[in-house]
C-alpha cells in the first residue's frame, strides 16, 4: 500500500454489460468455488454454496416468479441478510422485473407506506418479519403475493407462499424447458432496482438504478480494488443499502470472491474466525467499536501502554507497506480477528483517519471511500494499493468529479458525472431537477482535491455552521475533535445563537459512561457537565478560536441512528439533553 508506483495503476477488469452479464460470466469463471457461506441454524457451522449453484437458484426462482404473473413487476425484499434475500434480489433484476429492498428497521406504518408509494406486487420476507408482514397483509389489497423465504415447502399455501417451494417448482419448469426468464433481454439503461434512501435528513426519496449503474459501479470499483485470492468477505451491512449491495455482494460475485454472511452485529468477531475473513466492509461505527474494543482488552490486560508504543513504531518504520512484519508485531489483535484479514473498507459515513493510521499500524490494510445511493452508490475510493487515510481516494474510471464554487480554499460543492448516476428519483421530477444539472449529480457535500487529485470531504452542505463574519464550520470536523476523547462516545455539532446575534458552536455530548464511571465514579448531572466542561475545554485549545464549542449539553441515551449507524442529524429528537 501507498506507493507511488500504484498512484496511476489500474487493475485489469472483465467489462460487463449489466447484472445478468455479470452473474452468468461468474458461473462460468468460477464455477466451483464458494460463492456463499451460509449457517442453516443460528451458532451453527458454515455451509458452502458454489457459484454454479447460485446461477441455477437464481434462474429456477426467476423462472417461478415469472410463472406467477410479476413479469415487470415490482418485488419488495424485507429481511435479515441471507442467501435467499441475495437469489431473491438477482432474480428479480435479472428478468423478472424491479426489486425494491425496503429496511428491515423501519415501522409498520412506514413499511406499509413505501410498499404503497412504490405499488409493489409481491413481498418476500423472512421468518424474523412474518408477525409484521402478517399485519401488513390484512391491511393492503395490492400486494399480489406475500412470499416467506423461511417457510417449509410442506407450508405453501396460496396466502403465504413457501420461497423454497417457489424456487423447487421453478427449477423443474426449468428442466421441463421453460427458458422464459433465462434467455429474458436485459435493458441496460431500465429501472431494475428502486432504493427508497435512510439519509439523516427528511422523507425518504426513491432512488431510481438502472443495470448500467450498478455494473459500471462495479465494473469501475474493481480497477481500484481487487480483493485478494482466496478471497473472504464479511456480510456485515444490511443488504437492502446500496453501499452493502453494490460494493460487497455485487463486487464479490464479480471477483470471485466468498461471501460470508454475518449472524449479526453482535457475533461480527465470532463470524470473523469462524469464516476466516480476508475483508469486511463497515461503516464507521463498526471499525470504531472494533477498534475500541481492541483498546480496551489490551487495558484489562495491562498491555495498553505497549500496544500505543508498538504502534508508533510501526508508523515510524511504515511497517504497514510491509504487512507481514505488523501481523508478527500484533499477532494477539490477529489471532482476535480469525489472523486473515487483508483489508478493511469504511464507507457510508466519515470516519476519523487516526483510525485508519491505527488499523494500518497494526498491519491491518485499511481504506475509505465515498459516495451516494444516488450514484450507485460510489464516486470516489482509496486504491488498495495507494491510500491516504484523511482523503475518500480518487474519482472512479468514467466518473468526472469537480468542485462547484470553490472558495479561496478550494472547497465547494463535490459534483460528479457518469454512468452510474442515477436516473431520477422515483415521481418526483422536481427533485430530481435540483439535484442533477446537464448532467451532473450536485452531492450536497463540500470538499476540495488535494496536489495528487485524491478528493477531501470536509462536510454537508445542509450542516455547515456559517459565523456572523463569513466563516464556515463543518460540524464533522468539531466532531471528529470531540470523540477523539475517550471521556465521549458520540457528539452533534450544530450552530447556535450568543446574546449577541452572533452563531456559536453547540454540541450535544453522548459520553462513554464505562469510561467516566470507571476513573470518575457515577455522577449526578451537573457533576457530569462540570467534568465534560473540563474535557471540552481541553479539546478547544486545538482548534481555531471561532470553531471552538461554546456551549454544550448531555445525553444519557445515544443518538437516533439509521440503520447504517449514522447519526439522524435534523431529528429533533437527537437535540434533547439531560443536563
Amino acid at each position: 500500500m501507498n506507493k507511488k508506483k500504484y498512484m496511476k495503476e489500474l487493475y485489469p477488469v472483465q467489462e460487463i454489460r449489466d447484472l445478468k452479464d455479470l452473474l452468468d460470466s461468474s458461473a462460468i469463471r468460477f464455477s466451483h468455488d464458494t460463492a456463499y457461506l451460509v449457517k442453516d441454524v443460528p451458532g451453527g457451522t458454515y455451509q458452502s454454496i458454489p457459484f454454479w449453484q447460485v446461477k441455477q437458484d437464481v434462474d429456477s426462482l426467476g423462472t417461478e416468479l415469472i410463472e406467477m404473473g410479476l413479469k415487470s413487476k415490482k418485488i419488495a425484499v424485507v429481511g435479515e441478510n441471507s442467501y435467499p434475500w441475495v437469489v431473491t434480489y438477482l432474480a428479480t433484476v435479472n428478468g423478472t422485473g424491479v426489486v425494491v429492498p425496503i429496511d428491515k428497521e423501519l415501522p409498520e406504518k412506514e413499511m406499509l407506506h413505501l410498499l404503497e408509494r412504490a405499488d409493489v406486487s409481491c413481498v418476500v420476507f423472512d421468518g424474523k418479519h412474518r408477525d409484521v408482514m402478517n399485519v401488513i397483509r390484512h391491511e393492503v389489497d395490492f400486494v399480489e403475493h406475500w412470499v416467506d423465504m423461511n417457510l417449509e415447502p410442506q407450508e405453501d399455501s396460496q396466502e403465504i407462499r413457501s420461497w423454497e417451494a417457489i424456487r423447487a417448482e421453478g427449477k423443474a419448469k426449468l428442466s421441463s424447458g421453460n427458458s422464459e426468464f433465462v434467455e429474458a433481454e436485459i435493458d441496460p439503461d431500465a429501472l431494475c432496482s428502486l432504493l427508497f434512501t435512510s439519509g439523516t435528513t427528511g422523507m425518504a426519496k426513491g432512488v431510481m438504478l438502472s443495470h448500467r449503474n450498478i455494473a459500471a459501479n462495479v465494473y469501475s470499483m474493481s480497477q481500484y480494488v481487487q480483493i485478494k485470492k482466496p478471497g473472504i468477505g464479511l456480510s456485515v451491512l444490511p443488504m437492502h443499502h446500496s453501499y452493502e449491495m453494490t460494493c460487497h455482494i455485487m463486487t464479490a460475485l464479480y471477483q470471485g470472491v466468498t461471501v460470508a454472511i454475518c449472524e449479526g452485529l453482535k457475533h461480527i468477531a465470532k463470524n470473523m474466525v469462524e469464516a476466516k475473513a480476508t475483508v469486511m466492509l463497515g461503516v464507521p461505527l463498526v471499525f470504531e467499536a472494533t477498534y475500541k474494543k481492541i483498546m480496551k482488552q489490551a487495558a484489562a490486560s495491562g498491555k495498553d501502554k505497549t500496544l500505543h508504543k508498538a504502534m508508533e513504531i510501526s508508523k515510524r518504520l511504515h511497517l504497514y507497506n510491509r504487512g507481514d512484519a505488523a501481523k508478527k508485531m500484533f499477532g494477539d489483535v490477529h489471532k482476535a480477528t480469525g489472523g486473515h484479514i487483508d483489508l478493511f473498507i469504511a464507507g457510508g459515513a466519515a470516519i476519523n483517519p487516526s483510525v485508519i493510521e491505527d488499523f494500518q499500524a497494526m498491519g491491518f490494510p485499511m481504506i475509505q471511500g465515498y459516495g451516494m445511493t444516488e450514484n450507485a452508490p460510489i464516486i470516489a475510493v482509496n486504491k488498495d494499493r495507494f491510500s491516504k487515510p484523511d482523503s475518500v481516494g480518487f474519482p472512479l474510471p468514467g466518473t468526472e468529479v469537480r468542485i462547484h464554487e470553490p472558495d479561496e480554499n478550494g472547497v465547494g460543492e463535490v459534483i460528479c458525472q457518469g454512468p452510474s448516476v442515477m436516473l431520477g428519483y422515483y415521481e418526483n421530477p422536481e427533485e430530481t431537477a435540483r439535484v442533477i444539472r446537464d448532467g451532473w449529480l450536485f452531492t450536497g457535500d463540500y470538499g476540495y482535491f488535494d496536489e495528487d487529485g485524491m478528493l477531501y470531504i470536509s462536510g454537508r452542505k445542509k450542516s455547515v455552521i456559517v459565523t456572523k463574519n463569513g466563516k464556515n464550520i463543518f460540524p464533522e470536523e468539531v466532531e471528529f475533535y470531540l470523540t477523539e476523547s475517550e471521556y465521549i462516545e458520540e457528539a452533534l455539532v450544530y450552530g447556535d445563537e450568543d446574546e449577541d446575534g452572533d452563531v456559536i458552536v453547540k454540541a450535544i455530548i453522548y459520553p462513554n459512561f464505562e469510561m467516566v464511571n470507571s476513573e470518575e465514579g457515577e455522577l449526578e448531572n451537573e457533576e457530569l457537565k462540570r467534568f465534560l466542561k473540563g474535557v471540552i475545554d481541553t479539546i478547544n485549545e486545538q482548534m481555531p478560536l471561532y470553531k471552538r464549542v461554546r456551549r454544550f449539553g448531555v445525553r444519557r441515551k445515544e443518538f437516533e441512528k439509521t440503520t447504517t449507524r449514522k447519526v439522524k442529524r435534523f431529528t429533533p429528537e437527537n437535540f434533547e439533553s439531560d443536563c
